[in-house]
């Protein structure tokens, strides 16, 4: 997601039945909630439904969502938010609420997106070798350390929405497919190092855009690079040229081309609507059962994109709170 513009949960026996219609697969639901420690220590209090003070991941626990996401800088500029130490103290939380975490490495010091994948300003002057370097340090530096926290890290994203690559220019795939292809494939081979079970996640924005996903990706096989799980952002409203029904039916017809292509399994890395959009729990709920719906049960998980901002922090207005800070409509449609 760009700023200012993104355990699976097992019901028994009858309720398996009535909660998930037929053919439909139940992924792991949660939110990237990188944002929280920032939001806490602003003074902000999170609501649950009922309009209760609680912790957010309380609230997330019992809207139905068992994972969490959280990002990392190399060095922000505020020294903390999003840096090893920060993720570190709210991967620990999450573990102690029973909850699946994956870490999403923008290799940058603050946003990676399609449109900006500016290399750490300590890494500026470095050669491809250098970077490639670098990129196996930081990694396992920052995994070596969640682990030492005693946290189980699942997926690991190397990259954050990578649809031209990253670390630009020398990783930018529209510039040499191969260099981006072989920083994937040191990010992968650090993430393995550290947590050999994990499954790493290569992300693109804009799951409606098959073209793009498959440049992308026939490049990175093409190219020799490994990958267990492709990841998508899916913002629905603000797909360019489509409604947000279309949208998402291009967004499903993308992710099971994807399964079909690569044969991995396939996640929802981000999605977000607008806090106050009157639709805005139809739409996602419809996307949680189109993850449902990926061929094979390939549909690995599906993550909302910071529920817990207001409207209007730091100009975000896809979160899924009012602005008294209490829960919208939207979380319903986790449980």
């Amino acid at each position: 997601m760009k700023l200012n513009k993104n355990f699976l949960s097992f019901c028994i026996g009858t309720a398996l039945s009535l909660s998930i219609a037929p053919g439909v697969a139940a992924p792991v639901k949660g939110a990237d909630v990188s944002w929280m420690s920032e939001i806490e220590a602003n003074g902000i209090s999170f609501y649950n439904r009922s309009g209760v003070k609680k912790d957010i991941l309380a609230i997330m626990k019992e809207q139905g969502m068992t994972a969490v996401r959280l990002r990392v800088w190399v060095n922000p500029a505020d020294g903390w938010y999003n840096s090893t130490q920060d993720v570190v103290a709210k991967a620990k939380r999450a573990k102690a609420a029973g909850m699946k975490v994956m870490i999403d490495f923008h290799y940058s010091d603050s946003w990676a997106d399609p449109g900006q994948q500016t290399k750490p300003a300590a890494w500026s002057g470095y050669s491809f070798q250098q970077l490639m370097d670098a990129v196996w340090n930081s990694t396992r530096f920052t995994l070596q350390a969640v682990k030492d926290a005693g946290v189980t890290v699942d997926w690991v994203q190397v990259g954050n929405e990578t649809n031209n690559g990253m670390l630009w220019n020398e990783g930018k795939a529209s510039v040499s497919m191969k260099n981006y292809a072989w920083l994937t494939n040191t990010g992968y081979n650090a993430a393995k190092s550290i947590y050999p079970s994990t499954k790493v996640v290569v992300h693109l924005a804009n799951c409606h855009d098959n073209a793009n996903f498959r440049w992308i990706f026939d490049g990175l096989k093409a190219n020799g690079a490994k990958f267990d799980v492709i990841g998508a952002s899916s913002y629905p409203t603000n797909a360019t040229g489509y409604s947000w029904q279309s949208a998402n039916t291009a967004c499903l017809n993308n992710l099971n081309d994807m399964v079909a292509r690569y044969a991995v399994p396939v996640m929802v890395s981000e999605i977000g609507v607008p806090w106050d959009h009157a639709q805005a729990q139809t739409i996602v709920k419809d996307m949680i059962t189109k993850v449902g719906q990926v061929s094979g049960g390939k549909g690995a998980a599906i993550f909302y994109w910071e529920p817990q901002a207001r409207p209007g922090w730091k100009g975000y207005t896809l979160g899924a709170m009012d602005n008294s800070g209490r829960a919208t409509a939207v979380w319903d449609a986790f449980k």
